[in-house]
Formats: structure tokens, C-alpha cells, sequence
């Protein structure tokens, strides 16, 4: 005849002592529960509410990156076959004439189609989230229970934030890892200030993209009605794309490089860093002012030019750049001042929504 006496630990599972009647032995017996870990409470609702949106999001991301691994192995399979080593070219690709082209057709295909996540997800994700709620009355009901407005508002935005930040993260990550190998190629792939390349490698897409939802989160909380909400969304995103690739340039250190020697002949403009992003050409004069590059262009010969370049006292070229160097830290600034801006956002989410949430 054996006993069971059984106890549960704070860590879920059960543990008991089974005493042998018999021979006097106890043996100990354990029993753990084996189960998965399960979304509870507000953070259920909400997941559950919007999963259909969240799922949605995480295959479309999968499906992506398996593309761009399979294209990037089609790539290297071709450049290694050329005799192109990564990174370090020993031959030019502008001899490969069009069959090289396919790789930067699929390039432009992808840029293209990353750069619109951050207006998708505004509008089809961001503008719903709480204007939905306040337009079929969810939300009252959800500040009828016993938690709080703020914490269902903090439930929601953390679980897309988190999305968002997941799926963009790992699309930045493995389509940078896709172009690295030919980022400093002759052939001009996507050139790295462009916002093909800017944008969507880097923090820049993560901080940019949640911006975006962020920004349409509180645009339906204000209209409260959900297709107004889109429509407004997917203005104002639009805009903030093309106010932000006008803005890439001003993020970078311009680098200032001057010649003494004349202009033309041997003296033609000076050789820059390669990658390095043209932002201003000029003549140099013997005073150190500056003058258009455009000057005595009208002159029909050389010597001609010669001597209105002498008359005008033009010593040398003043060529101002960005090195591609500094692509890295432009990215990181860029995306500071998106997360701060957010931030802002959601501040004013919590402060707007403590009275007009409902």
C-alpha cells in the first residue's frame, strides 16, 4: 500500500512523495508540466485582435528574405564564376555587358518595393490600430474592464512596435547583407546616398518605418474614423519620404578638396575617393573665391578658353564631396533624430489619449 502526497512550486511544476507501505522506502517522485508559452490577459486581446495583420506581416517578411538569400547566392555564383572577389573587384563588371544587368534590375525591384513598406504599414497597419477601436465602440468596452486606457494603449503599441521593429530589422539586415558584395562594384548598382540604398539598409528602415506607423497610430486616434485615418496616413507618409530623401544629403560632413595647378590639360578636376558622392563642382581663383565651373565654356577653342580662364584668373578646381565612409554614421544620425521624433509621437499618443481615448 503506497500514499501520494503532492505540492506545486512557483515554477509550475509538481512534485510529490510516494511511501512504499511495505518496506518503509519513500521514493520521490517529480512531475513537470510541459507547456508552451501562451499570451495571457491584454496582451492575448490585443495579439488576437490584430493577428491576422501581424501574421501577415511576419510571412510577407519570410517570403522576402528567402528571395533576396536565393538572389544574392545567384549573384555571387556569377561574380565568383567572372573572377569577381567580393568586395575587392579584380576585374571591371562593364565587361559582363547585359548579363550582369538582371542582378541590378532585381536591385531595383527590391529597393522599390522595401521603400514602400514604411507607407503599407502606415496606413494599413498604424491608421487602424485605434481608430478602429473608437469607431465600432471596442473601446469603450475595453474602458469598461479593470484595466487601465493606458495600458491597453501601451499593449497595443508595444506589440506592433515590435513587429515592425522585427520585420524591418531583419529586411535591413539581409538586403544589405545582399548588395555588400557589390557596394563598392564600378558598376553603379544603387549608389549609397540614393534612398534605394540609404533607406532601406542600416537603422534607417526601422526607425523610419515605425515612424510612420506610429505617426498613423495617431492620426486615427485624433479622426477616429478608420478610412479618413488611412487616407490622411498615406498622405503624410508620402510627404515624410520625400521630405526625408531631400534631407539625406544634410546629414553628412562635406568634404572640401581644391587644386592650384589650372584646369585643363594634365590640371583637370581631382581624382575622388571611390563611391564618393559629387555635390558641388567650382573654379578656384588666384584670390580663393569661387567661381561656376560653367565660366568661358562658351569658347570655341582651347586656347581660346585658355585665355578667358587666365583673364578671369582661375587657378585650379574646389570639388565638395561625401565619402562614402560616412554612410554608416549619416544612417545612425538620420535614425536618432526618426527615434526621437517617435518618441514625440508617442508621448503624445498617452497625453491625447488619457481623455479622448473613448
Amino acid at each position: 500500500m503506497s500514499t501520494f502526497t503532492s505540492a506545486s512550486n512557483p515554477t509550475g511544476s509538481t512534485t510529490g512523495t510516494s511511501t512504499d507501505g511495505k518496506n518503509g522506502t519513500m521514493n520521490a517522485t517529480t512531475t513537470e508540466a510541459t507547456r508552451r508559452p501562451r499570451l495571457s490577459g491584454m496582451t492575448w486581446l490585443v495579439w488576437r485582435q490584430h493577428r491576422a495583420a501581424f501574421w501577415s506581416i511576419l510571412a510577407a517578411t519570410a517570403l522576402s528574405v528567402a528571395w533576396m538569400v536565393y538572389q544574392r547566392g545567384q549573384m555571387t555564383d556569377f561574380l565568383d564564376g567572372y573572377g569577381y572577389p567580393a568586395g575587392y573587384p579584380a576585374k571591371s563588371l562593364d565587361e559582363t555587358g547585359n548579363d550582369f544587368q538582371r542582378y541590378v534590375d532585381a536591385f531595383s525591384f527590391v529597393s522599390f518595393g522595401l521603400g514602400a513598406i514604411p507607407i503599407l504599414l502606415g496606413v494599413f497597419l498604424g491608421a487602424p490600430l485605434l481608430a478602429g477601436d473608437l469607431e465600432n465602440g471596442t473601446a469603450k468596452l475595453v474602458a469598461a474592464q479593470s484595466m487601465s486606457r493606458a495600458r491597453w494603449l501601451a499593449t497595443k503599441l508595444a506589440l506592433a512596435g515590435l513587429v515592425v521593429v522585427v520585420s524591418t530589422g531583419v529586411l535591413s539586415a539581409v538586403f544589405g547583407w545582399w548588395w555588400n558584395p557589390v557596394k563598392k562594384s564600378d558598376v553603379t548598382v544603387m549608389d549609397w546616398i540614393s534612398s534605394e540604398a540609404f533607406n532601406n539598409t542600416g537603422p534607417v528602415p526601422v526607425a523610419l518605418t515605425i515612424f510612420s506607423v506610429f505617426s498613423g497610430v495617431a492620426i486615427g486616434l485624433v479622426l477616429r474614423r478608420t478610412l479618413m485615418a488611412m487616407v490622411v496616413t498615406f498622405g503624410f507618409t508620402v510627404a515624410v519620404q520625400l521630405v526625408w530623401s531631400y534631407s539625406i544629403v544634410s546629414l553628412g560632413n562635406t568634404v572640401t578638396i581644391t587644386t592650384n595647378k589650372g584646369v585643363m590639360g594634365e590640371n583637370g578636376s581631382p581624382s575622388l575617393p571611390h563611391g564618393a558622392y559629387e555635390i558641388d563642382y567650382s573654379f578656384v581663383t588666384g584670390s580663393g573665391d569661387l567661381v561656376g565651373f560653367g565660366t568661358c565654356s562658351g569658347s570655341q577653342t582651347d586656347a581660346a578658353r585658355q585665355v578667358c580662364l587666365d583673364k578671369a584668373d582661375v587657378v585650379g578646381w574646389s570639388v565638395e564631396y561625401l565619402p562614402m565612409s560616412q554612410m554608416n554614421g549619416m544612417q545612425w544620425l538620420g535614425a536618432s533624430i526618426l527615434f526621437a521624433l517617435t518618441a514625440g509621437v508617442v508621448a503624445f499618443l498617452f497625453l491625447w489619449g488619457r481623455k479622448r481615448l473613448v
